[in-house]
């Protein structure tokens, strides 16, 4: 039985609304995989704080997740809230020095409008600075900036005058990590889904050049702007489309393993590497990595993304959803490909 302990709240909630996982997909996700329920809020046991959440993220990771088999995590099971990354201020608390009432954190906060944390949360929940807004700590200051920035400077290590190729260009990882490339000295090229993404990481982004994979022929175009070969491919949708820059590998080059769209989202068997064998003749390299395994350095990686992004050498963008019914829409809508940036649900003003 929970002991309820001192709290200090500002309102303290009755119930929680939790969208939840009705089904696991067959092929493509549709939003009748999803239920709505009410459930009520627990008292508060010594040393645990309840978040309201603002809003929550929509990623290519939620789909692996909802899969019998899971991904690095464990499967989210039916009937249990969609597991998702979150901000949210803390409303009520039994720690005030660990969890202070009015403090923003970011965490796995799934699809709800409350969250319990509890005294030793794993993985760790992490604060909010004070002056970044909660739409930040979603974007380029939260899991998307972190796996853009570790990805590529602990990763890749792209230098001065090599070529940067990065898939799912103008997803929220997927553009920051070309910005953060251009950073580095690197000639950097976009793969993304149409003209107006294309046009938008070229012209306000600033990357080299972008190839609209469903127009144009990637192979060719990758051979026109990467005569030498590709040095670095940040791969953020697997399957056939890295099979043919694999082709075009330079001697030494790195394939940075991000996300795999291609196959989160069907149930049709991956496509083969034909081209893999290029790794071995170029002693080039292929590598997965995952952010969790870098998290000693959030600290570090916080400071150098606030510089940046207050001397305006990177930007972002955010496409907000009001409502978390309509969670499993935006879900359904990522994998169409029809957003810039970072694609979040608002949950709460």
């Amino acid at each position: 039985m929970r002991a309820a302990a001192t709290s200090f709240v500002v309102v303290m909630p009755r119930t929680n609304t939790q969208v939840v996982l009705a089904r696991r997909p067959n092929g493509n996700v549709t939003t009748d995989c999803f239920a709505t329920q009410t459930v009520d809020i627990p008292a508060l046991r010594e040393g645990e704080a309840l978040l309201e959440v603002r809003y929550v993220g929509i990623d290519p990771t939620i789909r692996g997740w909802i899969k019998e088999r899971g991904s690095y995590m464990a499967p989210v099971a039916i009937g249990e809230v969609v597991r998702a990354s979150g901000v949210g201020v803390i409303v009520a608390t039994t720690d005030q020095q660990k969890y202070p009432l009015g403090q923003a954190y970011t965490a796995l906060t799934g699809w709800q409008q409350y969250r319990v944390f509890e005294p030793d949360e794993n993985p760790p929940v992490t604060p909010v600075a004070e002056g970044i807004s909660l739409l930040d700590a979603m974007n380029w200051l939260g899991q998307i900036g972190m796996t853009a920035f570790l990805g590529v400077l602990d990763v890749a290590k792209p230098q001065p005058g090599e070529t940067f190729v990065v898939s799912a260009a103008a997803s929220g990882v997927g553009c920051l990590a070309g910005q953060i490339a251009k950073l580095e000295g690197a000639k950097v090229i976009g793969i993304a889904g149409s003209d107006q993404k294309c046009a938008w990481v070229v012209d306000e982004l600033g990357f080299d050049a972008c190839i609209n994979y469903k127009t144009e022929d990637v192979s060719s175009q990758l051979k026109a702007h990467a005569p030498q070969g590709i040095d670095v491919y940040f791969d953020n949708v697997g399957g056939a489309l890295l099979d043919v820059v694999l082709r075009r590998i330079a001697n030494r080059g790195r394939v940075v393993l991000c996300g795999d769209l291609s196959t989160y989202d069907t149930d049709v068997p991956d496509v083969p590497l034909y081209n893999l064998k290029y790794l071995m003749g170029r002693r080039a390299r292929m590598e997965g990595f995952n952010t969790l395994d870098h998290w000693g350095r959030l600290v570090e990686a916080h400071a150098m993304l606030i510089g940046w992004f207050q001397a305006g050498l990177i930007k972002r963008r955010d496409d907000v959803v009001l409502g978390l019914d309509h969670a499993p829409d935006a879900l359904v809508r990522l994998f169409r490909g029809d957003h810039l940036g970072k694609l979040v649900v608002q949950v709460a003003p």
